[in-house]
């Protein structure tokens, strides 16, 4: 597991995200010194990847899953999260906590990455130390306007830390954030090692391989398809990356920081964390939100639809990665019992996502085990890599590139089962339609969904029965109290 990600000192969280305490507190003179304090303001930069109840929930799964054809809110009823279910059907309110809790996490995060970046290159220390430490504040800036940018669309271009005649920042057009983004991701790959170059020691840090891949899926938003797929093809020519050969080993807990793991969010069941704001926490709370409820202690959110199961069997057989993505009646769930009805507590749900299951063995050791769990969120993985190089290269006219990468992918899925899941030969939009499948089955469950939908333009024809409108839903409305906060300089999006 990474170092502890601990914070400096603690940062005041406010409703207006640009007014922000100095990071370690009411005099800076006595930190940014040396070496040491260099890695510990990263460190701070690095905790907020791992925020997610920050006040309020605001997981990848929640954009990403419960708002595309994937799965459903579920909890215990429609006032459990009734908001999220406000969202989910496309009539969500603008002054919600769970948006309000993105946006403020996000530009928490950005605010640590501006803080490190405009500090630490005053200090005196190992050059080559310094310059990872700068690319791993790039990336971590870029990775939290990429989350914004995603989800809200324009954003304040909060690029240093503001000086308080600069808190009424203006959005800037989605635009001048891609920019932004993909120029801080250049600088990051640019600086940072390669994931062999790391030292044990310093496993879960952001690799020249992360940086790059979500470089790709940047230029995939801004359709620069060759670019993407040469960048692509540098990460899989590095060899630092191969597909895991059994797929149900990827989520278990051995399976953390395995070989096709690119950019991955650590946790840990011993953080001591609570149900307060979670600055300071290192376990998830995916794990109890995702578990189903009643003998299995869980609270039953993000359950696969029907939609979703249907598209394992899109081929005639059961695709083998269902059983590693979704629970079915009668499934063991791991060390915690028989999944039945009853068992659930008689909620009537088919279906439990599973990638995201922990193991009552795998509880925290003290404390609330609730806050503290335990299972890494595998953000990007290099499945989703070689399926975006499919992606832009089919785009290029490269379709036998194409083929290759998606191939791949469909061959670890079917591992000795000739049987099934034989290799695409189709072109033209088949190949592309072939493509969108696989990422779908591949990447179930792990917040990719929505975004693909919304990103090649199919979210309407997907989508439009559930409420969808292009052009109003492909963005969240801009939480109310930030229009506040900056006495109306931040404008609404379109349609709320």
């Amino acid at each position: 597991m990474l170092l502890a990600l601990v914070l400096c000192l603690p940062i005041a969280c406010q409703k207006d995200f640009l007014d922000r305490k100095p990071l370690v507190g009411a005099s800076e003179e006595n930190f940014y010194r040396n070496a040491e304090d260099a890695v510990a303001s990263v460190n701070a930069a690095y905790a907020a990847l791992q925020f997610e109840i920050s006040p309020a929930g605001h997981f990848r799964w929640f954009w990403g899953d419960i708002m595309s054809d994937d799965s459903n809110k579920g909890g215990s009823g429609d006032n459990d999260a009734n908001e999220l279910l406000q969202l989910e059907t496309f009539k969500g309110p603008t002054n919600t906590d769970l948006l309000e809790a993105e946006w403020l996490a996000d530009y928490e995060g950005i605010y640590r990455a501006n803080t490190v970046l405009e500090r630490v290159p005053a200090i005196n220390m190992d050059a080559t130390l310094k310059a990872r430490i700068l690319g791993e504040a790039y990336f971590i800036r870029a990775w939290f306007f990429y989350n914004l940018v995603t989800v809200f669309g324009g954003v304040p271009l909060a690029d240093h830390v503001l000086a308080p005649s600069e808190y009424n920042l203006p959005r800037a057009s989605a635009d001048e954030v891609w920019a932004l983004v993909e120029s801080d991701l250049r600088k990051s790959v640019a600086a940072l090692p390669l994931r062999s170059q790391y030292a044990a020691s310093d496993l879960g840090r952001i690799t020249k391989g992360a940086a790059q891949a979500l470089l790709v899926k940047t230029l995939l938003w801004e359709k620069k398809w060759s670019e993407a797929q040469t960048i692509a093809e540098e990460i899989v020519g590095s060899n630092e990356y191969q597909l895991v050969s059994n797929y149900a080993d990827i989520f278990t807990q051995a399976g953390e920081n395995n070989t096709e793991s690119v950019f991955e969010i650590q946790y840990m069941n011993a953080s001591g964390g609570n149900w307060g704001k979670n600055n300071a926490n290192e376990g998830s709370f995916t794990n109890v939100f995702q578990r189903a409820r009643g003998a299995f202690g869980g609270y039953g959110f993000n359950l696969p639809t029907d939609d979703f199961v249907a598209e394992f069997f899109k081929e005639g057989s059961e695709d083998p990665r269902l059983k590693s993505t979704v629970f079915r009646v009668g499934d063991a769930m791991g060390d915690r019992g028989i999944f039945t009805l009853d068992a659930t507590g008689g909620f009537p749900h088919k279906y439990y996502a599973k990638k995201y299951f922990n193991n009552k063995s795998e509880e925290a050791p003290f404390g609330d085990p609730n806050p503290n769990g335990d299972s890494n969120d595998r953000v990007i993985r290099y499945s989703d890599v070689l399926l975006m190089h499919a992606e832009a290269a089919q785009h290029n006219g490269n379709e036998n590139a194409a083929r290759q990468s998606l191939n791949l992918v469909r061959k670890r899925a079917r591992g000795a089962n000739n049987a099934i899941l034989p290799d695409v030969t189709a072109s033209g939009s088949a190949l592309l339609d072939a493509i969108y499948h696989e990422r779908r089955v591949e990447l179930g469950l792990e917040g990719h969904r929505f975004f693909d939908l919304v990103r090649t333009g199919r979210a309407q024809s997907v989508l439009g029965a559930l409420g969808y409108v292009e052009g109003v839903h492909n963005m969240f409305p801009v939480p109310l109290s930030q229009i506040q906060a900056t006495n109306n300089a931040i404008k609404q999006n379109p349609g709320y």
